[in-house]
């Protein structure tokens, strides 16, 4: 994936400050789906700096102003994101867990981007995301673990519509 990335940064002639790669990993290998010379949204930022204790927004600044920047890592860990999308349209009756997943330890954030009794209208795109939990620990399958976890503690409830 690294080379793939390299190749689009090549590619574009993208050499300067922070660039966004989305791949898509297939049976054939990466797939790029993206590539934009800005930060990826959110919850990226957080995730290299849970990881890596790299405060990039911070560091693009400085880069931007004629700063210097560093961007030396001061940690070596494994941070993830799980992303929480509705299984159905509707309207969200209730949100739960969400206390006890963040209790969790290795979870650095809970969110949902909703609030009960708001309308869920499906649109097949990152549209359709209602929140996000984010784990960071010292070793992928701990991280691995940690997320499984604090996600299996959150639920919610979504009402039919067409009824």
């Amino acid at each position: 994936m690294i080379n793939v990335s390299l190749s689009c940064l090549q590619a574009l002639r993208l050499g300067w400050g922070p660039t966004n790669i989305e791949l898509r990993w297939t049976k054939r290998g990466p797939v790029v789906i993206e590539v934009n010379p800005r930060l990826a949204g959110a919850p990226d930022p957080q995730l290299i700096q849970l990881a890596y204790g790299l405060d990039l927004i911070t560091q693009h600044i400085k880069l931007a102003i004629g700063d210097e920047c560093d961007l030396h890592k001061k940690r070596s860990y494994t941070a993830a994101a799980r992303i929480l999308v509705p299984d159905r349209d509707g309207i969200l009756d209730w949100i739960g867990g969400t206390s006890r997943a963040a209790a969790v330890p290795g979870i650095a954030e809970v969110k949902f981007y909703v609030k009960p009794k708001t309308s869920i209208v499906r649109k097949g795109d990152s549209r359709d995301c209602i929140g996000h939990v984010i784990a960071a620990s010292s070793s992928h399958g701990q991280t691995k673990a940690i997320l499984k976890r604090a996600v299996d503690l959150v639920s919610w409830s979504i009402s039919d519509t067409s009824e």
